[in-house]
Parts: C-alpha cells; structure tokens; sequence
C-alpha cells in the first residue's frame, strides 16, 4: 500500500501563493491533487502522468495559467505551486495516486481511477 503525506497547506490572503507537496511511499505512474469544500463533491485540481518522455500535466479549467504541478523523482515528490490564489480555491486538497495501470486522460475526474489519496491539508484564502 502506497502512504501518500501531504503537506503545504495554510491561510493566505487574495493574490498570495502556496506550495502542496505530497510524498509517496512507493511506485506511483501518476500524482495530483483534488479539492473539496464542505457540502461538494471532491474536484480534479491537476495530475502529472509520468512517460516516456518525462512526463504530462493536466489542469482543470479553473486553475490553468494560476497553478503548476511538477515532480521531483529523487524524492518521489509532487509539488502543487499556487500563485494568484482567489478565495474560491479556499478548500481541503487531496493528494492522490495511480500505481496500477495508465491514467486514462479521459476521466481524470473519476475518483476511481487512483489507487491512494492523502488525508488532505486545508487551504485558506481570505479576501
């Protein structure tokens, strides 16, 4: 079983920036991150699918030109850097992980297709 540690969380005001990190414990094929407020469903935020060539990225709409997900294979690491943060991304962030099998980049929604999900640190926004 995969530990996923997440960590980077805390409270920033409107325009200010955080980075999520999220450690594995074991071999993952992809890495992202989901959010959730009290009362909605769990949102697909961004993943980093790793291949051949190094690697892809995927944004929701909402956080595309605001956010960068990267990785650091040395520590098997993904970063989820936050610039520009609104008040609407205020939300818990889930770290999660695929370890069987391609990310199928049609659903990456889908919660189903990760294998391992974080406990979630909390993200602040204030206005």
């Amino acid at each position: 079983q995969v530990q996923l540690v997440e960590s980077g969380g805390g409270l920033v005001q409107t325009g200010g920036s955080l980075r999520l990190s999220c450690a594995a414990s074991g071999r993952t094929d992809a890495m992202g991150w989901f959010r959730q407020v009290p009362g909605k469903e769990r949102q697909f935020v961004a993943v980093f699918s790793w291949n051949w060539s190094g690697g892809t990225t995927y944004y929701t709409d909402s956080v595309k030109g605001r956010f960068t997900i990267s990785r650091d294979n040395a520590k098997n690491t993904v970063y989820l850097q936050m610039n520009g943060l609104k008040p609407e991304d205020t939300a818990v962030y889930y770290c999660a992980a695929k370890s069987r099998g391609r990310l199928i980049t049609t659903a990456l929604a889908v919660e189903a297709q990760y294998d391992h999900w974080g406990q979630g640190t909390q993200v602040t926004v204030s206005s």
